[in-house]
Formats: structure tokens, sequence, C-alpha cells
């Protein structure tokens, strides 16, 4: 249980290995850094589960994934700016028993979210 995420790169339909990502706990319109971390070979935090079930807290977090810097790592060449560049999602966790899984699926165009399993 706890919190994870996952990352898909559907433009080259792999996971997103070496995509840096940010985990924020936010209240009160301030985010504090909680974890960096770069996936690994199968789009997943290396360390495993952000947080597991003991330290998992009700409350708002902020995944931040850099989606631009990770697509132009794999030679894609994106306008200046970019469309999308750092990929934010907000989301609240109400019941610390069960698992909150964040997936991103993502292209230099356009993105996914929701609460997986």
């Amino acid at each position: 249980m706890g919190l994870s995420t996952h990352v898909l790169d559907t433009m080259h339909g792999c996971p997103a290995a070496g995509m840096k990502v940010s985990l924020f706990t936010t209240a009160d319109g301030v985010a504090t850094l909680a974890q960096s971390f770069e996936l690994n070979a199968d789009g997943r935090n290396p360390s495993g589960p952000l947080y597991d079930t003991a330290s998992l807290r009700a409350g708002t977090y902020r995944l931040v994934f850099d989606a631009a810097a990770y697509f132009k790592a794999r030679g894609v060449v994106l306008p200046d700016p970019p469309f999308l560049n750092l990929v934010s999602v907000d989301f609240g966790v109400a019941d610390v028993n069960q698992h909150y899984h964040v997936p991103l699926l993502v292209s230099p165009w356009s993105y996914s979210t929701y609460r997986g399993s």
C-alpha cells in the first residue's frame, strides 16, 4: 500500500526511464519538497513506493514530472518553449489505508493520469 507512481512514454511506447520526478506535500498554497528521484528502466521510483503505508499521511500532494527534459534527452526536437515542460499533478490522499497509485502517460504534446491500483 502507500503511494507510488509509474510513467509511460506514449511517443516511444516504453517506460520513461531517466525522467526526473519531484514529490511535494502541499498545504495552504505552499509546496514542500519531500523527495526527488529519477525513474528506473521500468518507469518507476528505484527506491519503491514514494511513501509506505506507515509513512503516508492524509493531505494533499503534488508530483512534478520533468517531461521536456526527458524528451530532449531522448533526442526529440521540441519547440522553444516546449508545449509541455513540467507536468504537475495535484492530488489528495483521504484514506491512508488504501493504495494511491498515480500513473502518468505522456508525450511531448499530451498527458493523462488517473488513480491506479
